[in-house]
């Protein structure tokens, strides 16, 4: 259920920890927050449907959001995991009937930030730099995603949840004593539904690693990377 954030502690914050806004005065980020719209949502809430129009650009400011997309078969295909400071929607804006060619689901509690496609003209008009960072950051999504398809399709299951692996290692790891901690963003369903294989294959694969002494696992919301180059090998 989303609810309107009024919390003033987001004033500040929830424009300048996006990446798109870091050249920004103090300033100039202050005319932004009084531009969005602040809500808060909670774990499995919808932000936006494929197939329906979204003229906004979301900003996320704590918590964690899913992006997908529904195959011809009817199932869910996660496509990007974000989380604080990431946003997205910049895609839906610049077609020419603003329609979602994705749907978005917080996985966690989440807090977003807001813009109007209106509002985000007026930024962009006064802040053309930002232009060239939105245009970059759908290049990677572009790359990220064409990756994606090339695993998916190419690879088998070891390689395509080594690779999901490696991604949150990169976005969520923290160096330990026994090897770097993950996080982990997504339960082993959705892992499953990432790597598009069954969520069986993804436990039974996940404790081969950890026989093998490449990762040690923390329950079901965590795991220890032990060794990061058996890890690179298996997604080769």
């Amino acid at each position: 259920m989303e609810k309107i954030c009024t919390c003033g502690s987001c004033k500040e914050p929830c424009a300048k920890n996006i990446s798109i806004f870091s050249t920004l005065s103090t300033e100039e980020l202050l005319k932004i927050v009084n531009m969005t719209e602040h809500k808060s949502f909670e774990e499995n809430d919808v932000l936006c449907r494929e197939g329906e129009k979204s003229d906004k650009l979301f900003l996320i400011r704590e918590g964690r959001v899913k992006i997908c997309k529904i195959t011809k078969e009817g199932k869910e295909q996660i496509v990007y995991v974000l989380s604080k400071g990431d946003f997205f929607g910049e895609n839906n804006l610049f077609t020419s009937n603003n329609i979602s060619n994705f749907s978005a689901y917080a996985i966690t509690d989440a807090k977003l930030c807001i813009l109007k496609k209106e509002n985000l003209e007026k930024i962009l008009i006064k802040n053309p730099e930002i232009s060239l960072k939105i245009i970059q950051e759908m290049a990677d999504r572009i790359n990220s995603a064409e990756n994606l398809a090339q695993t998916l399709a190419t690879r088998d299951v070891e390689a395509r949840l080594a690779t999901v692996l490696i991604e949150f290692m990169d976005k969520y790891g923290e160096k330990n004593k026994e090897g770097i901690y993950i996080s982990l963003p997504l339960n082993r369903e959705q892992i499953a539904n990432y790597c598009g294989i069954t969520r069986e294959t993804v436990s039974r694969r996940l404790s081969k690693f950890d026989k093998l002494g490449i990762i040690k696992l923390q329950g079901n919301k965590g795991l220890i990377v032990k060794d990061k180059e058996a890890l690179f090998s298996l997604a080769e």
